[in-house]
């Protein structure tokens, strides 16, 4: 079964993040999976709505945010979970944690981002009210992601220079950047384990 599957796949030690000279802000999400009808579940995905002056604006990612001082990581990623969609993981299977993900540095007078992602499995198609930082909501089957389907690249320019990005294009939308490096290092776990 896919539930045990991926509970094996995450289990053991991560790898340690890339190392980031300068100040850092902490940032934790949620990878969501609900059961579908074929054997691989569904991962649930956002799409940010565009906002001035957030360099994730209209990016497709999960759901998640800052750790404020008061709370850990796991718990920023239950809260932000809920404050963006309605969704409480308070009861839902924690599978484990993934990798944590160094963002860029946009600018060098403002901290980088190191996000922590961790896995949840939810019973059922629980409600979901998106509230005003989300766009879009999307469920998409984990068997694209292992299939590779819709892998590719895109032209992206950073600081003067063009750029060929890895990304999947699922639905109309393209995943890329820290989300896709999220999704990588799970399609990864899952092949891995399944060879074991």
């Amino acid at each position: 079964m896919a539930f045990e599957l991926i509970s094996r796949a995450l289990r053991g030690t991560t790898r340690p993040p890339l190392p980031d000279p300068g100040p850092v802000r902490r940032a934790a999400v949620a990878l969501v999976f609900r059961d579908s009808p074929g054997r691989w579940p569904q991962l649930l995905m956002i799409k940010r709505a565009d906002a001035p002056g957030d360099p994730w604006s209209g990016h497709m990612a999960f759901p998640g945010g800052r750790v404020e001082q008061d709370e850990n990581d796991a718990q920023a990623a239950i809260r932000e979970s809920e404050e963006e969609l309605g969704l409480r993981l308070e009861g839902a299977h924690r599978l484990g944690t993934l990798r944590p993900v160094i963002g860029p540095r946009l600018r060098k007078d403002k901290p980088t981002v190191h996000v922590q992602p961790f896995v949840f499995w939810v019973q059922g198609s629980p409600p979901l009210r998106p509230n005003h930082e989300v766009a879009e909501v999307h469920w998409f089957g984990l068997h694209r992601f292992l299939q590779d389907e819709g892998r590719a690249t895109f032209p992206f320019s950073w600081k003067g220079s063009q750029l060929k990005l890895p990304c999947h294009r699922l639905d109309g939308r393209v995943i890329w950047g820290m989300s896709l490096s999220m999704i990588d290092d799970l399609v990864d776990r899952i092949r891995r384990a399944e060879q074991a």
